[in-house]
């Protein structure tokens, strides 16, 4: 009786630590799936106590008590699945593979999720009944003294056996799409709450041999526990960390907003200047023609930017955009033409591939050619110095309503790590960068109910993808 207690008190472990990161992480259905686990878990461990209580409680209430916790083992298996539900369709913030995040959306559902429960309660009827286990007999552990009660199974065992593989299976599977997810820190929890499952279910497999005692779960259970949890913790402690420097940035962007009326007004005089006497340069006889193009690409940038101002002056006072139907080759082409300066200087080569030859799309000229000019002008800086092959390819394809802008170069690559925070503001791996024209780009492409991503990147070069919606009415 004292080892069914010790037990029994192991089992509660799980469902104690879990509790405590419900209150500590409330609203968290991560939290909430981690609750469920252990508690089903903790089931499984009251399945083995139970075969320790020989003398207390009469052997037929012990048989049926081992058949109702098998409630335990076998509903870990939809758990694990939800589990894994959970991460990838509502914490993976971005996949490496498009294709492979596809197929994962396709096969992590809640259809399957409710067939794996009918299943599951199918495969617990069955161990209710002789045909899953016929009964309990009395076995001795080795090199003990030490007797308990080992189950007896029926012809249809095999069915339970089947059904804790495909746990496995399905494990073995979360830790490789895990190293998929490009959240450094969802992927390392993930792999870790892998490889401790699988752990805890090689512990599990033990108690099949009637000399094992069955307590090797035990301490498979105590080994989990510990491991998980604080994985948990570490990943949603980072994660905070992490949230609370961004509202720091976000601090700063709201005080340099106070300062962008007059810094607006400033520019717009100043611009006044440039355009007044880029007009009477232009009007000079003795001007060559190649001082003559050089003032052309003054005029096309100071319309550009005295276009922006006008429509950011506008943002600042109505809070909203203007768009209209445009065509996004055209916008494209201005945006590498007003870059042609810093193209130039870095001697890159921009490429268009124009598969339309013309390209209709709900947006606003200015802000959206900003971004083009935006992105052009990073790819230019981002070449290592003695790269050769220094080339930017914008492509575009039309998916249904919805318009797809491929911008792939040559340069030298971001890291992992950063492709989701390259987009917060103040983040830049330039020494004089102030971090606000990539977090620039991300909100106009939101104005515009778009999305913009990195889909691949290495040392050979980045691969940023860009969806716009075509038309106002698209649904995104």
């Amino acid at each position: 009786m004292i080892i069914a207690c010790l037990i029994a008190l192991i089992g509660m472990i799980p469902i104690v630590l879990a509790i405590c990161l419900i209150k500590i992480y409330k609203g968290s259905e991560l939290a909430t799936a981690l609750l469920l686990y252990m508690l089903f878990i903790s089931f499984w461990q009251l399945d083995v106590a139970v075969l320790y209580t020989k003398g207390v409680i009469s052997k037929d209430l012990i048989t049926f008590l081992f058949r109702l916790f098998r409630l335990g083992p076998t509903f870990l298996v939809p758990i694990v699945f939800y589990l894994a539900y959970i991460l990838i369709k509502k914490h993976t913030a971005n996949f490496k593979n498009q294709r492979s995040y596809q197929f994962l959306l396709a096969v992590f559902n809640r259809k399957v999720l409710f067939f794996l429960v009918i299943w599951s309660f199918l495969i617990y009827l069955i161990n209710m009944t002789k045909l899953g286990i016929i009964g309990i007999k009395e076995i001795k552990i080795l090199h003990s003294s030490i007797y308990y009660y080992f189950p007896e199974y029926g012809p249809l065992q095999f069915l339970y056996l089947l059904h804790l593989g495909s746990c496995i299976i399905l494990i073995i599977f979360i830790f490789i799409i895990s190293r998929q997810i490009q959240n450094v820190y969802l992927k390392d929890f993930l792999s870790t709450f892998s490889f401790c499952t699988f752990l805890l279910y090689s512990f599990g497999v033990l108690n099949f041999v009637p000399g094992t005692g069955a307590l090797c779960s035990s301490f498979g259970i105590i080994i989990f526990s510990v491991i998980i949890v604080f994985s948990f913790i570490r990943m949603h402690t980072i994660q905070t960390v992490n949230f609370n420097r961004l509202m720091e940035r976000q601090k700063k962007l709201d005080n340099a907003g106070n300062l962008t009326v007059s810094l607006v007004h400033e520019v717009k005089n100043t611009l006044q200047i440039i355009n007044g006497f880029s007009k009477l340069l232009n009007e000079l006889p003795s001007l060559p023609s190649e001082g003559k193009k050089m003032n052309a690409m003054i005029q096309t940038a100071g319309q550009q930017l005295d276009e922006l101002i006008k429509n950011y002056t506008e943002y600042l006072k109505d809070k909203s955009i203007d768009f209209k139907m445009m065509d996004l080759n055209e916008i494209i082409e201005q945006a590498i033409d007003i870059s042609e300066e810093f193209i130039k200087r870095n001697s890159v080569v921009v490429t268009f591939d124009k598969k339309y030859r013309t390209l209709k799309t709900y947006a606003n000229q200015t802000y959206l050619k900003q971004v083009f000019v935006n992105l052009i002008k990073n790819s230019s800086e981002a070449f290592p110095i003695e790269r050769s092959d220094r080339i930017i390819i914008i492509s575009t394809d039309i998916q249904i309503d919805k318009i797809i802008i491929d911008f792939i170069d040559s340069g030298k690559g971001i890291p992992t790590d950063n492709w989701e925070s390259i987009f917060d503001p103040f983040t830049s791996s330039k020494k004089d960068g102030l971090g606000l024209g990539l977090p620039f780009v991300k909100n106009i492409i939101f104005e515009h109910r778009g999305d913009i991503k990195v889909v691949d990147s290495s040392s050979k070069g980045t691969h940023i993808q860009i969806i716009l919606p075509q038309y106002s009415f698209s649904d995104f």
